[in-house]
C-alpha cells in the first residue's frame, strides 16, 4: 500500500483512549450509529480512525475483523473523499471500499454500516465519474436501495439520511426532475430527508454543508441565503474528530470562495 497523506492538522484532541472512546462513543457515532464494538481490536481501529491515522486504521480493521471492518472501510472513504489528491487513486479507494461493504453486507445482512459505506463509496465514485454515466451504468438504484436498507437496519442513521437527500438533490440536479422520476429522485423527499438527518445528529457539520449544498441543486438561487446560514453554522461547529474537523474546515472553504 502506497503512502497516504497524512491529516493536515493536530489531531491531540481527536486522539482517544479506551476509555476515552467508550465515554465519548455515542457522540462521535451520532452518524452512522455504529454500535460500541465488545473487542479491543475493534476498538483501537476505531481510535485510529478518530485521529486521523486512516491507513493505520485500515489496517487495524481489515486484521481486527468484526466492527473494525466498518473502521476499516470509513476510514479508507474518508480518505478518499477529503485528502486523496490523484483522482484515478481516489476512484481506485472507492471501489475497494464498496467491493468489501457488499461483501461484508451480503455476509451480514444487519450490519446497517455495511450497507451505507457500500453506498457511501459508490456515491462518491459517482461523483468522481459523472452521476450522469454512473446513472447509465446503473450505479443510482445500487446508491439507493443500500441507503434504504441501512435507514431500514437503523432508523436513526443520520449519515444515511444526509447520502440518500443528496442522492435525490444530485440526480435532480444532473438529469432534471422529469427524467429523475425515473431514478427514483424526488425533491420533497430530499428535502426532508435533510431536515431529519440534522434533528437525528444536531451537532454535524456535514449535515449543514451537505443539506445547504442540496437547497441549491434543488431550489436554485432563492435559498442561497438558507445556504450560506448553514455553511455559516457548520464552519462554528466543535469537532470531535478528523473527519469532523475535516468538514469544518470544507465549510470554513466555502465561505470563502
Amino acid at each position: 500500500m502506497a503512502k497516504w497523506t497524512a491529516f493536515p492538522y493536530d489531531a491531540a484532541d481527536y486522539t482517544y483512549d479506551a476509555a476515552a472512546l467508550k465515554k465519548h462513543w455515542a457522540r462521535l457515532h451520532a452518524g452512522d450509529a455504529e454500535p460500541w464494538p465488545k473487542d479491543e481490536a475493534s476498538q483501537a481501529a476505531w481510535a485510529l480512525y478518530h485521529a486521523g491515522q486512516f491507513q493505520k486504521a485500515v489496517e487495524a480493521g481489515l486484521k481486527a475483523g468484526g466492527s473494525g471492518l466498518n473502521a476499516a472501510n470509513k476510514a479508507q472513504a474518508i480518505y478518499a473523499n477529503y485528502l486523496e489528491k490523484s483522482e484515478k487513486v481516489k476512484l481506485a479507494l472507492f471501489t475497494e471500499v464498496a467491493e468489501r461493504a457488499a461483501a461484508l453486507a451480503e455476509a451480514e445482512p444487519k450490519n446497517a454500516n455495511a450497507h451505507y459505506l457500500q453506498a457511501y463509496a459508490l456515491g462518491r465514485y459517482s461523483q468522481g465519474i459523472s452521476v450522469t454515466k454512473a446513472l447509465a451504468q446503473g450505479l443510482g438504484g445500487k446508491v439507493k436501495t443500500a441507503l434504504e436498507t441501512a435507514i431500514k437496519l437503523s432508523p436513526k442513521h443520520a449519515d444515511a439520511h444526509i447520502a440518500l437527500a443528496a442522492f435525490h438533490a444530485e440526480v435532480i440536479d444532473k438529469v432534471g426532475k422529469l427524467l429523475g422520476k425515473t431514478q427514483g429522485a424526488d425533491a420533497a423527499t430530499g428535502l426532508k430527508l435533510y431536515k431529519e438527518a440534522l434533528k437525528l445528529n444536531p451537532a454535524s457539520a456535514i449535515a449543514r454543508v451537505e443539506y445547504a449544498n442540496g437547497l441549491v441543486m434543488l431550489e436554485g438561487d432563492k435559498r442561497m441565503a438558507e445556504a450560506e446560514a448553514l455553511y455559516q453554522e457548520a464552519a462554528g461547529c466543535t469537532p470531535m474528530d478528523a473527519m469532523e474537523r475535516l468538514d469544518v474546515e470544507m465549510a470554513k472553504a466555502e465561505l470563502d470562495d
